[in-house]
């Protein structure tokens, strides 16, 4: 799919502050973003620079301290309630499963909250998410004590997509992983996101991960939006987070296999 010009995502001068007046700490200072649709746009960042806490913005799980985060035309804050999940999907870094959950049962919660549909079709709805997204109909009976990491992130995906929401967000998808479940699960993301036609912000530390699933990565440094471009335009800039992070020996690694171009049909970074 290839990304349009329909923002989904509108950050316009925010200001994140934590902390009473005589030690307050400012982790965003006049930060802008936007995501348009189709688009998977990475932020990447040093500890600290508040890349979780923009997610957090996004699903209006915290109000900044000033500034405009608005989330499909409507402001973030009208996201914390029922019903956001009909809107933004949410996929945290270790799955965040209810161990005394069943898989189906964690799929079906975001329904299940909604009180409005059926049991019978309520099964029947998350036991499709659970095929689209790689298991079995034989799963849907297990705990997550019994399943594998790969597993985890699988279930969590389809309980973050059980009612088709146009934006998808994700932190450290693929942590935890081992580099072939990390593969799987970037081809998983890759081949969902086609055929659903979702849009996706995300937070990763995985350079394979960034190189992969991304059409644009926002690098956040110096409290802002210090670059926010293609691998390549990324790259170019100087400061030294990025020269560090993307060129020194594992950034290095990471890049070898990227062509010189995105994809064109895709427009997804190769």
């Amino acid at each position: 799919m290839t990304p349009g010009e329909r923002p989904v995502v509108e950050i316009h001068g925010l200001w994140t502050q934590f902390g009473p007046p005589e030690h307050r700490v400012t982790v965003h200072e006049n930060l802008d973003l936007t995501v348009y649709e189709g688009e998977i746009v990475s932020l990447v960042g040093g500890s600290g620079t508040g890349k979780t806490t923009v997610l957090r913005e996004i699903l209006g799980l915290i109000a900044p301290t000033r500034g405009n985060v608005t989330v499909l035309g409507r402001p973030a804050r009208e996201l914390a309630g029922p019903g956001a999940a009909t809107r933004v999907g949410m996929l945290f870094q270790q799955g965040a499963l209810f161990s005394a959950f069943s898989v189906l049962d964690n799929i079906a919660l975001p329904i299940r909250e909604l009180g409005t549909i059926p049991d019978d079709v309520v099964r029947d709805m998350a036991l499709l998410k659970l095929v689209l997204v790689g298991l079995k109909v034989s799963d849907a009976t297990k705990m997550p004590a019994d399943l594998s990491g790969g597993m985890v992130k699988r279930v969590a995906l389809a309980r973050a997509l059980v009612l088709d929401p146009p934006l998808l967000l994700l932190d450290e998808p693929t942590a935890g992983l081992d580099p072939e479940a990390s593969d799987d699960f970037c081809a998983l993301l890759h081949s969902l996101k086609d055929e659903l036609g979702f849009t996706v912000v995300m937070v990763s530390h995985d350079l394979d991960t960034v190189i992969d699933l991304s059409t644009r990565i926002a690098v956040l440094a110096d409290r802002k939006v210090l670059v926010n471009g293609s691998i390549r335009e990324v790259i170019a800039n100087p400061h030294p987070f990025i020269q560090h992070y993307f060129l020194g020996p594992r950034g290095r690694r990471a890049l070898k296999l990227l062509d010189e171009d995105h994809d064109p049909t895709t427009g997804r970074i190769r």
